[in-house]
């Protein structure tokens, strides 16, 4: 097991944000925290204002912590936002997100077995 450490998500948040706002995509990303293959996996992702993560499937127990801006996640006929502060409980079906305004997510995802 790795020694225990602390991760500034404030400078990142800043990094990938600025990033995100150059990018052709208008997205950046970083796993914080475990692999593709982990059990459990954390990634901080920025998106500027507009920009879209399009529908895709859950590989597990997922939720979305705002750290900055406000976002859209959709599923199916229903939607729900989270502005910064707020946390979100991904359902187990496919759904996308939307960035309303310039935004940086954490995503939380524990793999099933």
């Amino acid at each position: 097991m790795p020694p225990m450490h602390k991760i500034a998500l404030d400078a990142l948040t800043e990094q990938h944000l600025a990033a995100a706002r150059l990018a052709a995509s208008g997205r950046s990303a970083h796993t914080v925290l475990g692999g593709h293959d982990a059990t459990l996996r954390q990634t901080l992702i920025a998106l500027a204002g507009g920009q879209k993560l399009d529908d895709h499937e859950s590989p597990g127990e997922a939720t979305l912590q705002v750290l900055r801006g406000h976002v859209r996640l959709f599923t199916g006929n229903d939607s729900a936002d989270a502005a910064t502060g707020e946390l979100l409980v991904i359902p187990d079906e496919r759904h996308a997100l939307e960035a309303i305004h310039d935004s940086v997510v954490l995503l939380t995802v524990a793999k099933r077995p």
